[in-house]
């Protein structure tokens, strides 16, 4: 039995019945337009709009197109996505990545990036404490949220260890430099602490 035939409303071109999309509301259960010129009108409308319809690209089977970087990668460079219709996230890994790394300086500093390299570049890429170990970690006051320098691991840890409390630095410096801090016995179970 020969497959029947449809008359795309916009091109006038009789085609087999699976060139259109499915449309519950009509009688036949088929859109007016084929695919291809439905694909056409979409695209001029985006147009119309101001906005960039994406570019079809073929894409092998057990691949997939990343939107952010533009290249086809197989589904080992992908995250799975239980919610999404093919199973897989939106962005490869690299990106994926990329896009979390900028959301979390924004969202946990509210600086960019690019202010973050600037401000290491301005230290000359070396921590503001120690002076020698490379600059990576972001240091911000816990109060505030002000960001007040790129650190080392070793100095951004212990500032936040001792509480971002400056008497408690100080007392750290202090004994450091061979002053103990240490509480007076005055009387049985009573210490006096140095002022």
């Amino acid at each position: 039995m020969p497959e029947a035939l449809k008359r795309c409303s916009r091109c006038k071109v009789e085609m087999p019945r699976a060139a259109f999309a499915s449309n519950r509301s009509t009688p036949d259960g088929l859109q007016a337009y084929c695919r291809d010129c439905s694909a056409q009108y979409y695209k001029r409308r985006q147009e119309a709009k101001g906005r960039a319809v994406r570019v079809k690209v073929p894409v092998p089977r057990g691949h997939k197109r990343c939107p952010q970087c533009g290249e086809v990668k197989p589904h080992s460079e992908w995250e799975r996505n239980k919610t999404s219709s093919d199973g897989w996230c939106s962005y490869c890994r690299v990106c994926r990545a990329q896009n979390n790394r900028a959301g979390y300086f924004m969202r946990t500093y509210g600086i960019t990036e690019a202010q973050r390299d600037e401000m290491i570049s301005s230290q000359m890429g070396i921590c503001l404490i120690c002076l020698s170990a490379p600059a990576v970690h972001v240091d911000h006051c816990h109060e505030t949220g002000k960001v007040r320098g790129v650190l080392c691991f070793n100095c951004n840890s212990a500032i936040g260890k001792l509480g971002d409390d400056p008497d408690t630095l100080r007392r750290a410096i202090t004994y450091l430099e061979g002053i103990a801090w240490k509480p007076t016995l005055v009387a049985p179970g009573v210490y006096q602490l140095p002022s």
